[in-house]
């Protein structure tokens, strides 16, 4: 693979060959806790396709002659099924770190255990700013740009172009709903209490936010701000839309997917919206030329042809394989806890080949936030388009 190449020349630091749990001379375990079932199911491609690419690397000789044993687990999204697969993985499996787990409630559920541990919990798929605290929790590292961020963007893309906006916010009541908030209130500053008219909350057991949207577009709001995990970012545009709501709506990414989100609430009702992300759209036009995207659309293709390889949630699990492997490789032969965590508060600039790009990953021992910059886009009836360039909310 030409990604796969690529990422092989990063510098391997170099040790004498020491392992911890979980490695010997042919094999390297990881481990992970996915939502395959439940109501965050759609989820579960990431975890598919990082098993996709893990296939891959092994197929080609695997890390310095090591495979990888990829061990994913479902827990249903299902906080005490996330603490009990933990433990097993942990425990029984005994992996060397653990992975991409989904979900801020399920890793909010683990959080003082695996630090408690030193088992290194890494790449988590949640943007929760809790994430970054090496002080307080040194072993645990999310991937996903912080909600935080990402919220602060919307909000300054709102007040330099709709600033006398009317503004109403759907949230998931739980940590991962209340961080969004928090950074969208904080970066509108002094204007939030003016701007913001309405808010409403739902909880992962609801079966609709029907009454929520009708809420919402009651209060007057011509703006709103999505933020929902998939399910309920289809649910949310097809009501919004059968209601004749037409405000200026803003999606977060979790629920930015064309494949799982945007073609089931149909996609003629998510034309305008607008989002910011990180990764090359593999339907997107602008990406029909470059290399990586036509490998990456070939190989999901042959490996999971029943999934849309224009799915973001694939590209994603995609990309946090890659850098998993990226980590893999400067680690050299020094496979010990210590030293992945070493390595990964130590990631300089490194482009990943299906991110947008301009945007890299970066680390330090005192900020362990992976991207500080994002790209807006819209969408347009087929794809999502991007337009004004990148954004930082710093």
């Amino acid at each position: 693979m030409a990604a796969g190449a690529a990422l092989g020349l990063l510098p391997i630091a170099k040790a004498q060959r020491h392992y911890d749990v979980g490695v010997s001379d042919t094999e390297i375990k990881i481990g992970q806790t996915m939502p395959y079932s439940g109501p965050a199911s759609a989820l579960g491609t990431i975890g598919r396709a990082e098993a996709v690419y893990f296939k891959i690397i092994n197929d080609q000789g695997g890390i310095h002659g090591r495979k990888i044993l990829f061990i994913s687990l479902d827990d249903g999204y299902n906080p005490a099924k996330t603490v009990e697969m933990t433990r097993r993985l942990v425990e029984l499996d005994q992996v060397l770190f653990l992975v991409g787990a989904v979900g801020t409630p399920s890793n909010s559920a683990i959080h003082r255990y695996v630090n408690q541990k030193k088992v290194p919990h890494l790449f988590l798929a949640s943007g929760a700013s809790k994430w970054n605290d090496p002080k307080n929790f040194p072993w645990t590292m999310g991937y996903s740009p912080s909600y935080r961020l990402e919220a602060g963007i919307y909000a300054k893309h709102i007040l330099a172009t709709r600033p006398n906006a009317r503004i109403a916010v759907l949230y998931q009541n739980d940590d991962y709903g209340k961080d969004y908030l928090q950074g969208f209130a904080d970066t509108l500053g002094s204007h939030a209490k003016r701007l913001i008219v309405a808010q409403a909350s739902y909880e992962v057991t609801d079966p609709t936010v029907d009454s929520q949207i009708v809420t919402l577009q009651s209060s007057g709001a011509d703006t709103f701000f999505n933020v929902t995990t998939p399910k309920f970012g289809t649910l949310a545009i097809r009501k919004a839309f059968d209601t004749g709501w037409k405000p200026t709506h803003y999606l977060n990414s979790v629920a930015s997917s064309i494949g799982s989100v945007l073609k089931p609430a149909g996609l003629e009702k998510a034309i305008g919206l607008i989002c910011a992300t990180y990764g090359k759209d593999p339907s997107s036009p602008i990406w029909a030329n470059d290399t990586d995207t036509k490998e990456f659309v070939a190989l999901m293709r042959k490996h999971l042809p029943d999934l849309d390889p224009n799915d973001g949630l694939a590209v994603y699990g995609w990309s946090v394989a890659q850098l998993t492997v990226h980590l893999l490789k400067q680690c050299g032969d020094d496979l010990t806890r210590d030293n992945v965590m070493r390595q990964a508060t130590n990631l300089r600039k490194v482009q990943l080949p299906m991110m947008t790009p301009g945007i890299t990953v970066s680390t330090s021992p005192t900020d362990y936030a992976l991207f500080d910059t994002m790209d807006l886009r819209r969408f347009d009836g087929k794809n999502w388009a991007e337009f004004g360039g990148l954004y930082s909310a710093k």
